[in-house]
């Protein structure tokens, strides 16, 4: 089996520091933050209220910028890029899982999965056999044209996981994933969610504040006071990345 530290990181953060400032009042919530994720990782992020998990994830993703240090995804820095140039790459090597699931209330499942990878420019016949793929392969397939007010919750977050992942992306950002789940979907998500690392080695990062969640993850790191403090599980070299499939 081989080193990890052979996998030079698909996620590699040096220095970063993130500062809020309102008024006269500065609140440091990432300091000299320093973390590599290799490619197939899974790895939650833990921690109280107020730790600086959610400020990792939207830094380390590029939605929000940083104060100070590096973050490198995919060999691309994030903050040498323009707004614009961030955002594409973003939207072509990154997925996204919220909370609050985020889908388009008029829209089927479908056509909220199939969205993006329109909006980055792939065919509308290839979108369409991609998000009905994704949905298949989250046990969905006999749900693409309901609604998501015709879906359970664990049936909308299915959604939003097969939306992440239909453009074929590097990493995976999820952000409490199963924060609006009863026990029962949040198991049936984390499955998911283990499976697809598992079985076809996509990188996921997942913030949560549960620790049973985080139990579950094979690599689990804790913050506190924006720094982690705690990082179990870096041990075994992650499958090689996915490859890419043409957007278009």
């Amino acid at each position: 089996m081989e080193d990890m530290n052979a996998d030079q990181g698909l996620l590699v953060a040096t220095g970063v520091r993130k500062t809020y400032r309102t008024g006269s009042v500065e609140v440091t919530a990432l300091l000299d933050l320093d973390l590599v994720v290799c490619h197939g990782e899974m790895v939650a992020v833990t921690g109280p209220s107020g730790s600086g998990k959610t400020t990792l994830l939207n830094c380390l993703s590029g939605l929000d910028d940083i104060d100070a240090g590096r973050v490198e995804v995919d060999g691309h820095d994030l903050f040498a890029m323009s707004d614009a140039a961030r955002t594409e790459h973003r939207a072509r090597t990154m997925g996204f899982v919220f909370q609050a699931f985020n889908l388009i209330p008029v829209f089927s499942a479908v056509e909220n999965v199939e969205l993006p990878l329109l909006l980055v420019g792939t065919r509308p016949r290839e979108a369409r056999r991609r998000a009905l793929e994704m949905l298949d392969r989250v046990g969905l397939g006999h749900r693409v044209e309901h609604r998501p007010s015709e879906m359970s919750g664990g049936e909308q977050q299915r959604v939003t996981i097969a939306r992440a992942l239909a453009g074929r992306p590097a990493i995976v950002w999820a952000d409490e994933p199963t924060g609006n789940l009863d026990s029962a979907m949040a198991d049936q998500v984390m499955d998911l969610l283990c499976e697809l690392n598992r079985d076809e080695g996509q990188t996921i990062v997942l913030v949560t504040h549960d620790s049973a969640i985080g139990a579950r993850v094979p690599r689990l790191i804790r913050m506190r006071d924006g720094r982690l403090v705690d990082d179990v599980g870096q041990t075994v070299r992650a499958r090689a990345p996915i490859p890419d499939v043409p957007m278009g």
